[in-house]
């Protein structure tokens, strides 16, 4: 800044010790705010003696099961630790791998959130049928603490299913006999369904008012058949419908296809005997033949032998091996109609785990007889069974 010139430096050297010293004093001042404030953002590098531990996930973990639908899913873990002065902050990575080699989503300085704990709702939803892993850490601009250990869920896509589509007996045709054969087409699906089982609803009135039967078949390639497990009323308007479901889903009902039985043909006695009141009918193989077959038994089943009706037809099941047994009449814990039991159901197991069928159908006054359900859960009120 300033020549000395020869001769005058002793009267210079003053001057120029005055004119650095604001300069002196300002480098000075530096140094020491770096040193004095760890708030400072001019501070570089860790701090020693600091120490932040990891963050810990709380949810989603222990692989749990995320329906693609509740996306975007929240992240939730609670706070780290530091032995520091400065405010921490976290970062965020989710993965497709345990290694987080390949990371879905990453998300930096996020801030803490209260009560010790801090959440963050992801942007998008994450593919699904597939496992994830996620972990955080907890840093404060200066120092890093290491990673939590991760977490890990699953995101599924939850089974929901479509209509079925009738194919025949449909359009009114009048079929060849009281005993059709049912077709229809599968539902379409969503998600991966366990074993699909479909129930078949006929009934004389278009809108369902009166089921006058009901039967279940499991699930066959692309077009699922079922012939009538028994006879259906002769010379009569009929409705069907059919619907799809599994152990967490029940699909919507099939649009109604209509058909007709023929009028019956008087056939004459055959001079075998028939099975005689109180015969077993443990020969047949579908439980609607086994009720059908018992029925036959009585023109009218007086009052007095509902019961005894239940006890034969419970008793025929199980002598036949039919599946989802064993059979029982159903103890209920009140009224006493039918001695105290249910009139008109059959049950297998107890508890939560109990199933009802429904045998006797009053269509215009008539016992027919009828093999609806199973039903369970919700759908009943569970009481005791007992296995004949």
């Amino acid at each position: 800044m300033y020549a000395l010139r020869p001769g005058h430096g002793s009267d210079m050297k003053p001057r120029l010790l005055l004119l650095l010293s604001p300069l002196l004093t300002a480098t000075l001042g530096c140094a020491v705010e770096k040193s004095d404030n760890p708030l400072s953002p001019t501070v570089a590098g860790p701090i020693p003696g600091v120490e932040i531990t990891a963050p810990r996930v709380l949810e989603p973990n222990g692989n749990m099961q995320i329906a693609a639908n509740a996306q975007p899913l929240t992240l939730l873990l609670e706070n780290a630790y530091t032995t520091g002065p400065r405010p921490l902050n976290y970062l965020f990575e989710v993965a497709s791998d345990a290694n987080f080699a390949n990371k879905v989503f990453q998300r930096e300085g996020v801030e803490p959130g209260q009560g010790g704990r801090t959440s963050l709702r992801l942007p998008d939803a994450l593919g699904t049928g597939r496992s994830y892993f996620w972990r955080a850490l907890a840093q404060d601009g200066a120092n890093t603490g290491p990673y939590s250990s991760p977490g890990t869920f699953v995101v599924y896509t939850p089974v929901a299913f479509d209509k079925p589509q009738p194919i025949s007996p449909a359009d009114n045709i009048t079929s060849s006999d009281n005993v059709p054969d049912f077709s229809f087409r599968n539902a379409p699906r969503v998600g991966n369904p366990g074993p699909i089982t479909y129930v078949i609803e006929i009934s004389t009135s278009i809108a369902f008012t009166t089921i006058n039967v009901a039967w279940t078949v499991a699930e066959q390639p692309n077009i699922t058949k079922l012939t009538s497990p028994g006879g259906l009323p002769g010379s009569t308007q009929l409705y069907w419908r059919v619907r799809a479901y599994e152990a967490t889903a029940i699909g919507p009902w099939s649009d109604i296809a209509t058909f007709r039985t023929p009028t019956p043909v008087v056939v004459a006695p055959s001079p075998s005997p028939g099975i005689p009141p109180g015969g077993s009918c443990s020969s047949f193989s579908q439980p609607f033949q086994i009720v059908d077959c018992r029925r036959k038994q009585y023109s009218t089943i007086p009052h007095d032998q509902l019961v005894v009706f239940l006890r034969a037809v419970a008793s025929d099941l199980n002598k036949a091996g039919i599946a989802g047994g064993p059979f029982g009449l159903l103890r209920k814990t009140g009224g006493a109609n039918c001695g105290g039991y249910s009139c008109d159901i059959l049950c297998a197991g107890n508890g939560g785990s109990q199933r009802q069928w429904d045998i006797l159908g009053d269509v215009e006054g008539a016992q027919t007889p009828a093999w609806i359900g199973p039903k369970s859960g919700s759908e009943i009120r569970v009481d005791s069974c007992e296995v004949q």
